[in-house]
């Protein structure tokens, strides 16, 4: 499983139906809100790495009220 975090800056006023339209995305298995800089965190899960471009670009991008994105891509998962 490939694994990216997604720290989404949102519209004003627009970070829950942001929200609600990620979790809309199949890939998109969890999106939080968080204080400080960003509005949302997602977490994408894909498959194969190839897959995680199409999401990111294609999908994410295109939902309405995302003001930017920054995608931080996940070497290894460590559960403590």
């Amino acid at each position: 499983m490939v694994t990216a975090i997604v720290l989404i800056k949102a519209e004003r006023g627009q970070a829950v139906d942001v929200a609600r339209k990620l979790g809309e995305i199949h890939e998109v298995s969890e999106v939080h809100s968080v204080a400080g800089p960003y509005d949302l965190v997602a977490k994408v899960q894909v498959e194969e790495y190839e897959l995680m471009a199409q999401v990111i670009t294609e999908q994410l991008q295109r939902v309405a009220g995302i003001l930017s994105t920054e995608t931080l891509m996940a070497f290894h998962t460590y559960k403590f």
